[in-house]
């Protein structure tokens, strides 16, 4: 029984730092990079679609991010996505694909990106923290209801402590490894 608590726990951990993973790749750097606008929702015969089900997206150069629809009519409806999303570039169409060209990132910019990921990697301690409470919460059931001693319950809790920290270094790794590649030039 403590050992699926911990499991579970495990798991949550896991999938938490996997969406902050996510959502820091959505981060913009001075670097092209498809997740930017892979999940971005563009009107496609009347419904939000994700760009990367519309379109093959490559990256030719570093900083130039190529969106070449497969259906030429959704080329308008990409850009227009493109240009209602926080990302702050500017799409030029020819016809045929949509180019992004990534401007060198100001170190004032930088900073402001570097501040945002700080704060998206504070929301996921959080999280992981919150998934800690509620195993903690589980444990403490457990004991309530006799099922396990008190002994196996700090034990466990021990266990889960050790956990969360291991889980909290990979996800300030993951943080700093987004803060670095913010602040290359």
């Amino acid at each position: 029984m403590i050992k699926d608590v911990l499991d579970t726990a495990e798991d949550k951990m896991h999938k938490s730092i996997a969406a902050e993973s996510r959502e820091l790749a959505t981060i913009r750097t001075g670097r092209a990079n498809p997740a930017l606008v892979e999940n971005l929702r563009a009107e496609y015969y009347g419904t939000p679609t994700p760009v990367g089900q519309m379109a093959s997206i490559s990256v030719p150069e570093a900083r130039l991010l190529l969106i070449q629809p497969w259906d030429k009519q959704a080329l308008s409806h990409i850009e227009k996505a493109i240009q209602k999303s926080d990302l702050g570039l500017n799409p030029s169409n020819d016809g045929t694909v949509i180019r992004l060209v990534f401007p060198q990132l100001t170190q004032e910019r930088r900073q402001d990106l570097v501040k945002t990921v700080r704060k998206k990697v504070e929301e996921g301690k959080v999280a992981l923290r919150n998934v800690r409470r509620d195993a903690h919460e589980g444990l403490r059931a457990m004991e309530k209801r006799k099922e396990i001693s008190e002994d196996e319950q700090k034990r466990a809790t021990d266990q889960l402590q050790k956990l969360l920290d291991s889980k909290l270094h990979v996800l300030e790794d993951v943080g700093k490894a987004k803060e670095a590649e913010l602040m290359e030039i």
